[in-house]
């Protein structure tokens, strides 16, 4: 097998380094991300090497651009991970700037309003201004909603759920023409990863339910609610490889400069989750909610058969 082909299998499948650092493993992947003469709408865009804001201009071009999925008029939310109150360095919570751009973006689009929250682990005020998303998305032009009131969501059905047949969803999702989905891309104790389909949990009001009957079953059942989002942004600019969702220090984070997306959620989840195991082992079974989102008909892991678009920058 020549270096390309190998390069190339590893950034699909997910197979384990062994035998290099952290560091020079995403290194070594973002070699395999090189431009193509493709003009077709792609199923999946993987960049590296750049920063959140301008990976996401590029994928988002590669694409088709904003227009592709968001008309003028459209009311927006654009739904980061603000769970914890940690700063941006650690990791757990998405890039600022990289929600800011998707804000620009809507707006230069068409979109009359875009609405951004999390509902969230932490103190809400704390996480929202100490993550830097709050600051970032109100100067894009974006209003920034609070979640840690029942009153906030709607009552929704979910009859494809196995474990999970109804759930209260955050009025900004219910009620917006277009969604984002904008997870980071880190280490879970109970999920494993958490990733976009994980990045729901940040939508539902009553997450304990989840964690006691089958958190990842629970997991892939939320997904599978009607209003999908329109593209599904993997912030994976700074990965953490442990102690996550929170984090305890710096050397739980890899800066790995990457970025996946996608309108399938299951093939983002499955190209991010290959890319962690660059920083740390982690078989996709034991992700096991994005193997249950697929046979769930929430969309594909088989990588292989999609038009992915990959860029180095």
């Amino acid at each position: 097998m020549d270096r390309r082909n190998f390069l190339r299998k590893i950034a699909l499948t997910g197979a384990a380094i062994t035998t290099i650092k952290e560091v020079e493993a995403m290194s070594l992947l973002s070699q395999s991300f090189e431009t193509t003469k493709a003009t077709a709408k792609y199923d999946l865009v993987a960049i590296m090497g750049g920063e959140p804001e301008e990976m996401f201009r590029k994928a988002i071009a590669e694409m088709g651009g904003m227009k592709t999925f968001i008309s003028k008029g459209d009311k927006v939310c654009v739904k980061p991970n603000i769970g914890w109150d940690q700063p941006v360095e650690m990791a757990a919570n998405t890039n600022p700037k990289l929600i800011a751009e998707i804000v620009k973006q809507c707006f230069d689009a068409g979109a009359s309003e875009v609405t951004v929250f999390d509902h969230t682990c932490d103190d809400w005020r704390k996480s929202y201004s100490n993550s830097g998303i709050e600051e970032a998305a109100k100067k894009a032009g974006a209003k920034v909603v609070p979640a840690h009131q029942e009153s906030y969501y709607k009552a929704v059905s979910l009859p494809k759920g196995k474990s999970l047949k109804n759930a209260k969803i955050h009025q900004a999702i219910v009620d917006s023409d277009k969604w984002i989905n904008v997870p980071v891309l880190k280490n879970h104790g109970g999920a494993q990863l958490s990733i976009s389909m994980k990045n729901y949990m940040g939508i539902v009001w009553d997450r304990g339910f989840f964690h006691a009957n089958d958190l990842q079953q629970c997991i892939a059942d939320v997904c599978t609610y009607e209003k999908r989002p329109v593209l599904n942004v993997v912030d994976a600019y700074r990965l953490m490889k442990t102690s996550g969702p929170r984090g305890k220090s710096l050397a739980d984070v890899v800066l790995s400069k990457g970025l996946f997306m996608s309108q399938d959620i299951i093939a983002a989840d499955t190209a991010a989750a290959n890319f962690f195991n660059q920083a740390r082992e982690m078989p996709l079974e034991k992700v096991s909610h994005i193997a249950k989102g697929q046979e769930l008909g929430v969309g594909t892991m088989n990588l292989e058969s999609l038009n992915i678009k990959r860029l180095r920058m």
